[in-house]
C-alpha cells in the first residue's frame, strides 16, 4: 500500500556515499563500519540538528564482520548519536539498504519516529572465510582433549581435508533452495528472453561509459573522499572501465555456464565495497529543524518469485506500484534499476513487454510497456560501479534523486533483484522548488 495511505508524508532530506571500491582479491582498506561511518559523518556534519537527536539509525548489511554484530549500533555509536539513540541492523540480500529506508519511512508514517539516519553498507573483500564442518568438529575435540597424549592423538587426526575453507562469498552468492549461483539464475534468464552476448555486453559497455561521464561532468557529488590510514584519499568508484569496447568484452569467458554460457566477469556486478546513508524525516521534523526537502516516499512495495528467476524480481516489485496509481512506464521520469548482471536488467525491460509473461507471471490484463533506456540508469550501475550488497538499495534512492534533481523532473523508481527470488521497488518524487 502507498506510504500516504498509511499514514504521514515521508521525505527525504539528504544523503551521502563513499566512493564504491572494487575488491582487488585481498581484503580492502575499510571494514564495513568504517565506510558507514564516513558515508553519514559527512552527511550529519552539514545538518542543522545533532547527532543525538536522531530517533534511530537502520542499515542493512548482508557480512557485516566479527566485530560488527549490529553493525548499525556500532556505527550510531561512533557517530556520536549517544546511548539513547537505538540502532538495528536489517537483511534483505541485494536489497538490504533499501529495506532499511523502507523500515524508516514505515516508522516515520506511523509516528513511531520523527528524524532517522538510514541507508547500507557492505564490505565485500572482508567477506568471511570459515572452517569446514570437519575442522569444527576436529577442534572441538581438541579443546576437549584434557592430556598432553589426548592432543597429540587428535593431531595425528588432522587431514587435508580438514583445511579446505568455505568461502562465504561464494557461498552468499548461491542460492541454497535451487542450488543456483547468481550467474547461473542470469543464465536462464537470457536463454527464456533470448539475449544475445552481444545485447550483454553493449549494455556493460554503455553502463562504463555513463559512469565515467557521471564522474567528468560532476554528476557524483552524493561520494564524500574518505582516507585509509595510510593516507590514501579514494574519491571515486574505481572499477569505472573508461576505455571498455565490445572487442575487449567479447574476449572474456563465460563464468557461470562453462564453456557454452554468455555471464561474464565483464556484464556482471563488480565485487565491491562502500556504503550510502540518507535522512528521513516527517513534516514536523522539518518544520522544526528548518531542512531542505529532496524529495518524498510515495510507495514501495517486496514481491517474491521463483528463486531460479530472480533477476526478474524489479519486475515483479515495480509493477504493483504502477497499477496502484495507475501509471505507465511513461509516467515515470527516471529509473534506478540495480544492475546485478546485464542480462537481468535487459530480462526485466523484456518481460514487461512479452504478453505472455505479463499475464501468467504478473496477472495483468496487457503489457505494462517499454523502460526507456535512455532513463535507465542514466549515470551507470552496478556493472561499473559495483554492487556491495548492502549498500545498493540506499545508493540508487540516493542518486536516483539526483538524477531527479539534476534534469528537473519530479517522479523516479528505484528497484533491484534480491538473491533467494525476491524484489524491491521504491517510487520516489521530488519536491518542486
Amino acid at each position: 500500500m502507498p506510504h500516504q495511505e498509511k499514514g504521514r508524508d515521508v521525505f527525504i532530506i539528504d544523503g551521502s556515499r563513499t566512493p564504491f571500491l572494487k575488491a582487488k582479491g585481498k581484503p580492502g582498506p575499510f571494514h564495513a563500519a568504517d565506510l558507514a561511518v564516513y558515508a553519514s559523518r559527512a552527511l550529519l556534519s552539514r545538518q542543522t540538528f545533532e547527532p543525538s537527536e536522531l530517533d534511530e539509525v537502520i542499515l542493512g548489511c548482508v557480512m557485516p564482520g566479527p566485530d560488527e554484530a549490529n553493525i548499525a549500533r556500532v556505527v550510531a555509536l561512533r557517530l556520536g548519536c549517544k546511548k539513547h539513540v537505538p540502532a538495528w541492523t536489517v537483511q534483505r540480500n541485494c536489497a538490504s539498504g533499501m529495506q532499511a529506508i523502507d523500515c524508516a519511512a514505515h516508522n516515520i508514517a506511523s509516528g513511531r519516529s520523527e528524524l532517522v539516519l538510514a541507508g547500507g553498507v557492505e564490505s565485500m573483500s572482508h567477506a568471511p572465510i570459515l572452517y569446514n564442518e570437519q575442522m569444527v568438529n576436529w577442534l572441538s575435540d581438541l579443546f576437549a582433549a584434557r592430556s598432553l597424549g589426548a592432543r597429540l592423538k587428535m593431531f595425528s587426526k588432522l587431514r587435508p581435508k580438514h583445511l579446505k575453507p568455505v568461502i562465504g562469498l561464494i557461498r552468499g552468492l548461491t542460492d541454497p533452495v535451487v542450488g543456483l549461483s547468481m550467474g547461473q539464475t542470469a543464465e536462464i534468464l537470457a536463454h527464456r528472453f533470448n539475449i544475445s552476448r552481444e545485447e550483454m555486453d553493449q549494455y556493460a559497455m554503455r553502463s562504463h561509459h555513463r559512469l565515467a561521464s557521471a564522474h567528468d561532468d560532476g554528476h557524483l557529488d552524493e561520494i564524500e573522499v574518505i582516507y585509509d590510514t595510510t593516507g590514501h584519499y579514494y574519491d571515486h568508484d574505481d572499477g569505472v572501465r573508461r576505455n571498455s569496447d565490445m572487442d575487449g568484452l567479447a574476449k572474456l569467458r563465460p563464468v557461470f555456464d562453462k564453456p557454452f554460457g554468455m555471464v561474464t566477469a565483464g556484464n556482471s556486478a563488480q565485487i565491491t565495497d562502500g556504503a550510502a546513508a540518507l535522512i528521513l524525516a516527517s513534516e514536523k521534523a522539518v518544520e522544526k529543524y528548518n531542512l531542505p526537502v529532496m524529495g518524498r516516499i510515495i510507495d514501495s512495495e517486496w514481491a517474491g518469485l521463483d528463486p531460479s528467476q530472480m533477476g526478474l524480481g524489479p519486475a515483479h516489485a515495480m509493477a504493483p506500484i504502477l497499477k496502484r496509481h495507475k501509471f505507465t512506464p511513461d509516467d515515470i521520469d527516471y529509473w534506478e534499476v540495480n544492475e546485478a548482471f546485464a542480462t537481468q536488467v535487459l530480462a526485466c525491460r523484456a518481460a514487461w513487454m512479452d504478453s505472455e509473461y505479463c499475464r501468467e507471471e504478473l496477472h495483468t490484463d496487457t503489457t505494462i510497456g517499454e523502460i526507456d533506456i535512455s532513463r535507465l540508469n542514466v549515470d551507470g550501475g552496478g556493472i561499473s560501479l559495483g554492487h556491495p550488497v548492502g549498500a545498493s538499495g540506499a545508493r540508487i534512492v540516493l542518486h536516483l534523486l539526483k538524477v531527479l534533481a539534476r534534469n528537473n523532473a519530479t517522479r523516479g523508481m528505484a528497484s533491484l533483484c534480491i538473491g533467494g527470488g525476491q524484489g524491491g521497488a521504491m517510487l520516489i518524487e521530488r519536491e518542486s522548488t
